[in-house]
Parts: structure tokens; sequence; C-alpha cells
């Protein structure tokens, strides 16, 4: 019986520790980052825009997916308001968000976010979102800062 071929390891090129190099340009330096725990909260009462119906009347009236990660963006956004570099602002670049359980409309829902990492430019935050004692909806999401004038300019070039 043959043994398998096994593969050399390849060799990866090793990291410099000089943190100029290792960061890129829109990177922000460690000092510039807002601090892992900084937390932020925002409580709404489901309208009826927020809700499924609001896209298709044939559908019920409980709070939408899109509205319940808007808040949690938001609350991830407020977070770290008061830690961004003078003038910069945070945009989303990703998600991964469970939908667990529909409310209706009506209902008060509380979105809340902890930042927990960073990785490179981008922040990581844990999500979540109750209304009373129920757990509606759970994640992650990143957030990249950006300087305002420069992300305007980028996004309107793109226009069609």
């Amino acid at each position: 019986m043959k043994r398998p071929v096994r593969s050399k390891k390849l060799q990866r090129p090793r990291k410099s520790t000089h943190s100029s190099k290792a960061r890129s340009a829109s990177e922000p330096a460690a000092e510039n980052r807002p601090r892992l725990g900084l937390e932020g909260v925002i409580d709404r009462v489901v309208s009826c825009g927020w809700t499924l119906a609001a896209y298709n009347p044939n559908l019920p009236a409980v709070l939408s997916t899109p509205a319940m990660i808007g808040m949690m963006e938001i609350a991830a956004s407020e977070a770290i308001q008061n830690d961004l570099p003078p003038g910069a602002i945070s945009v989303g670049t990703r998600i991964e968000v469970d939908h667990l359980k529909a409310v209706p409309e009506g209902t008060a829902v509380r979105a809340a976010a902890r930042l927990v990492e960073h990785k490179g430019r981008f922040m990581i935050f844990d999500v979540t979102a109750v209304a009373g004692e129920h757990l509606i909806g759970r994640g992650r999401v990143w957030r990249a800062i950006v300087e305002p004038v420069k992300f305007r300019e980028k996004a309107h070039s793109r226009a069609t």
C-alpha cells in the first residue's frame, strides 16, 4: 500500500515588526483606534415603515431584518463616536447577523453593540437586539474609520 504524498509546507514571509511598514496607509495607528469594550445602545419602537408589510402588504407587519440590522449598525456607530479621530466617521462594511424571533409593529426594541476586536482597519462589534426578555437578533458587525470628504468623493465617482 502506497503512502500518500505529503506536500512540503510553504514558508510564509515574516511580517515586519516595524508598525509603519506593517500598517497600510489607510489603517489608523493603534493610538487613533477606538478602545476595545466601548458599548452603544439604541432604543426604538417598531414603526410600520420598519416592518415586512412596508415592503410587501401581503407579508406580516413584523420587524424586518434590514431594520433590525440598521439598529445594530447605529448602536455600533454610537459606541465609538467619541473615540474617533477628529473629523472621522465610521461606516459599515460587513454583517453576520441571525434574526431569531419576529416582533410586531409597536414593540419596543433595544439594539446593543460592543467593540470586541480590531482587525487591520476594521473594527468588529458583537451585536444583539432584544424585545423585553426576548433575544430577537445577534451577530457581528464590521465597521471602518473613514474621512468623510474622501469617502463621499469616492462614492460619487461611482455614480452611473
